[in-house]
């Protein structure tokens, strides 16, 4: 057969069997006892086999009519599994994010507890990687890179500036009065604190700020920018740093700038990238909008 029944004969036919009662499948769909009659004899007649045998005042299944209510009911039971889910899903939808280590720690943890207070229904599943996302192949509704504006193909919104600052403790500054805005220089005998993602970074602000002989790549090195943070902290040495991860560092006393030049990268910045179809998501829409809205807020 390669036309399937059609759903109001199969739910004449579920009600039927699973009541044994013509009457009460009606009284249950709301219908009249004829219409659920005509409903079950178009399904023998389709399917040509008799599925109930009758009698004056009752029903009773043959035993095609057995089988086949059993994968009837149960066919039902998955279509309203998948509704429930469906709507479920609808109601309370999980929003999956990708981010730099660093910048989740630093910068975005600390801010979605704000999100979930305005959109309590809306979960955000956060996860870190240093490896570009693969939209097509991964299950990733967005992420946030570090890159020049992003590829055309996907939509993205910049988030907050990309600004390199040296810092330290101010334990480590008070021991070392000669380091300030007039002797740069004074780097060239401290320790350097990079970030092993981040190498070039001390290059480039030494550059940009006419530093000369002090080596960019001597010093400790860190796994992630967030480990070169802390050590920086501890009095370690002196880190370069993106300045926008360390705000609440600097606010609180934590970590200084002995420098007052501020290298900033331009479009090379942090940004929310996701596939264009993402953009017709209601929950999505939401958490964008309150993102780049915190990222606005930076001072």
């Amino acid at each position: 057969m390669r036309t399937l029944p059609s759903l109001n004969a199969l739910r004449a036919f579920e009600a039927s069997g699973r009541l044994l009662s013509i009457q009460l499948a009606a009284d249950e769909l709301n219908v009249t006892p004829a219409a659920v009659s005509r409903q079950i004899k178009g399904l023998e007649d389709q399917l040509g086999l008799m599925l109930f045998e009758r009698t004056h005042r009752a029903i009773t299944l043959t035993a095609y009519g057995e089988r086949y209510l059993v994968d009837v009911v149960r066919a039902f039971e998955m279509l309203r599994t998948a509704t429930v889910n469906l709507t479920e899903s609808r109601r309370r939808r999980t929003l999956k994010i990708r981010a730099y280590t660093t910048f989740s720690m630093k910068w975005l943890i600390p801010r979605l507890s704000s999100f979930h207070a305005q959109h309590p229904d809306i979960d955000v599943s956060l996860t870190t990687s240093l490896q570009p996302v693969d939209f097509a192949a991964e299950d990733v509704d967005a992420a946030i890179r570090l890159s020049h504006a992003p590829s055309s193909e996907l939509g993205f919104d910049r988030l907050v500036p990309n600004e390199l600052v040296p810092v330290c403790s101010p334990a480590f500054l008070e021991a070392h009065p000669g380091l300030c805005d007039a002797t740069p220089e004074a780097l060239r005998d401290l320790t350097l604190l990079h970030s092993l993602a981040r190498r070039e970074d001390w290059a480039k602000w030494l550059t940009a700020a006419g530093v000369r002989g002090v080596n960019p790549l001597g010093g400790l090195s860190y796994e992630s920018s967030i480990l070169a943070y802390l050590a920086a902290s501890q009095g370690n040495g002196v880190a370069i740093a993106q300045r926008v991860l360390v705000m609440d560092d600097l606010e609180a006393g934590r970590l200084v700038m002995p420098f007052s030049f501020v290298l900033d990268e331009g479009s090379f910045t942090y940004y929310l990238v996701y596939p264009k179809n993402r953009e017709s998501s209601p929950e999505f829409s939401e958490f964008r909008d309150w993102l780049v809205s915190s990222g606005r807020e930076e001072p």
